[in-house]
């Protein structure tokens, strides 16, 4: 696959003999911003040891020059692979995986990281020994330091960083200027397409897509799936998703806990998750190996507020 900084592949640790992931930088992209970025991307990994984090095992180059790091492998898929072979999630197991989220994002928002690229294809899911449904965060590469003296730019903050789809609005007026209410915005869109399978916004072009952000009120979920769902989750989502930073949960701890507590929306139990595994695993494996589908709208950009309509892919 290929994510934010680099091209992941599946190999196999020879020390700890265990599949394992190892993301690629290479060596003609090796160089000045990438390259402090990629290692700012290592290091703040490693610095997380929440469950919900993919663990960092090893970082360094290669003798030809080809900088990596290896990480654990997920026997899975992510969220799009998984909403795309089988369709939306019911209720109870989009909760389960947003609680398992909205706990990793906690640990990295308390101690001043921002992820800022929170999107369904950057959340691994997979049934991994005794946890049928594991839901693991990756992709730090866009993440921001909040505490910490930015004066090196390495999150390129006279731009706008981040996926189209999942934006919050000040990301867009202002990305200089944000905070860890950006990742809740982002995970309410991730909850928004478990259940309906789709986008809360989309578009033909960035400028669309970020115009609805701004300006466009989202439809409830339940009216774009057709039918009804539980009234909590419906309006923690929609909370999630306002355009006022204020008036969404103050933080992922916060969120975590109104998930946790959120009314009718059932058990997912083990049992269901493992049948699922059963049932649709192969599948979503299948397509994460293949690649999954490529869209533009989807994969991670930076624009450049000089010249917004005109967006270009970071990697």
């Amino acid at each position: 696959g290929e994510g934010g900084m680099g091209v992941v592949y599946r190999a196999r640790h020879a020390l700890l003999r265990r599949p394992t992931a190892v993301k690629l930088l290479p060596p003609e992209r090796a160089a000045g911003l990438a390259l402090r970025r990629f290692e700012k991307e290592v290091q703040l990994t490693a610095s997380l040891v929440h469950p919900n984090t993919v663990t960092i095992f090893d970082f360094g180059h290669t003798p030809d020059g080809v900088f990596y790091y290896a990480m654990e492998y997920l026997d899975g898929g992510d969220l799009e692979d998984i909403v795309e072979v089988a369709g939306p999630m019911c209720p109870a197991r989009a909760v389960h995986v947003l609680v398992q989220i909205a706990s990793g994002l906690a640990e990295a928002h308390e101690i001043g990281l921002i992820h800022r690229d929170i999107k369904p294809a950057n959340v691994l899911l997979a049934s991994e020994g005794a946890v049928a449904d594991l839901a693991k965060l990756v992709d730090f590469g866009l993440v921001r330091e909040t505490y910490a003296d930015t004066a090196q730019g390495l999150t390129q903050t006279d731009s706008v960083m981040g996926t189209p789809l999942y934006l919050a609005p000040e990301a867009i007026t202002d990305p200089k200027d944000v905070d860890a209410r950006v990742d809740i915005y982002a995970l309410g869109g991730v909850g928004y397409y478990l259940l309906t399978g789709e986008h809360v916004f989309e578009g033909r072009t960035v400028v669309e897509i970020c115009g609805h952000h701004l300006h466009s009120a989202p439809v409830p979920p339940s009216e774009r799936l057709g039918q009804a769902l539980p009234e909590m989750l419906e309006e923690i989502l929609m909370r999630c998703l306002a355009k006022a930073p204020d008036e969404r949960p103050a933080s992922a701890e916060e969120l975590r806990d109104l998930l946790l507590g959120c009314e009718g929306v059932g058990a997912w139990r083990s049992a269901d998750a493992r049948a699922w595994w059963a049932e649709h695993g192969n599948a979503v494996r299948s397509r994460k190996a293949s690649g999954g589908a490529v869209s533009s709208s989807a994969d991670t950009i930076a624009v450049d507020l000089q010249s917004r309509d005109q967006p270009r892919r970071s990697g």
